[in-house]
């Protein structure tokens, strides 16, 4: 299983929110390319990125930063937030990002969603945001009346190979990863998901290896200091 440090950012800034609330923000750094350096002098290969600005809006104003991580980090980035068009997948692409995550054009824009797999492949993930069950758009502010297994079934069908599955009530809380969900769609699906929200303690690291997820995203555990990335690496092989 593969470890995904999690870099947030707004206002050029790396920051967590709890549950996904804009209002509830704390700031952890204000380099961004430090942080992302930081992860990869300690071992991880990959990180993820969300652009929280971009997320409610549908623009890229956090581009520069991501640019300069995907180019100088030495690190695969993933990024997602605001991926609404595929000019903005493109220009991501461009600028060395490993994979694009489209997260509520998934939902809202379907044909985006098969014009960019068929353009960009693997390339492309979908975010899978989770409220009681309910896939949630627009940065979590919306819910889209889906379910999450009858749209993992559609995205599967589409041919989509990662799902970055996050469940918002775990997002921030510390409170532990939702394991039995990511058991079940594991067991139920031949797409890669990598698993998001609530890894506090090395033991969630290895309960979520355990359910087959091929990965797992660490984000305010590593801040907190409750998690040394170099063991979270460790702990998933």
């Amino acid at each position: 299983m593969d470890i995904y440090p999690a870099i947030d950012l707004r206002g050029g800034r790396v920051v967590r929110l709890f549950q996904g609330d804009y209002d509830k923000m704390t700031v952890y750094s204000d380099s961004p390319l430090d942080a992302a350096r930081s992860f990869q002098n300690a071992g991880a290969s990959f990180l993820h990125m969300v652009d929280l600005d971009g997320a409610k809006d549908g623009t890229t104003p956090n581009f520069e930063a991501v640019r300069r991580i995907a180019a100088e980090s030495g690190l695969k980035v993933e990024i997602g937030g605001g991926v609404r068009s595929l000019e903005t997948i493109k220009k991501y692409v461009d600028a060395g990002v490993f994979r694009v995550i489209i997260g509520t054009a998934a939902v809202t824009q379907p044909e985006l969603l098969s014009a960019a797999l068929q353009l960009y492949g693997e390339k492309i993930a979908v975010g899978v945001d989770l409220r009681d069950g309910e896939v949630a758009i627009h940065g979590w502010t919306r819910g889209s009346g889906r379910d999450c297994f009858e749209f993992c079934a559609e995205l599967e069908k589409k041919g989509v190979k990662t799902v970055i599955c996050t469940d918002i009530s775990r997002d921030g809380a510390m409170t532990g990863p939702n394991v039995g969900l990511y058991r079940r769609l594991s067991e139920g699906f031949r797409m890669d998901f990598i698993a998001s929200g609530g890894v506090s303690e090395l033991a969630d690291i290895s309960a979520l290896r355990e359910t087959g997820v091929s990965g797992a995203i660490v984000g305010k555990a590593l801040y907190t200091g409750k998690i040394n990335i170099q063991q979270a690496l460790k702990e998933a092989l």
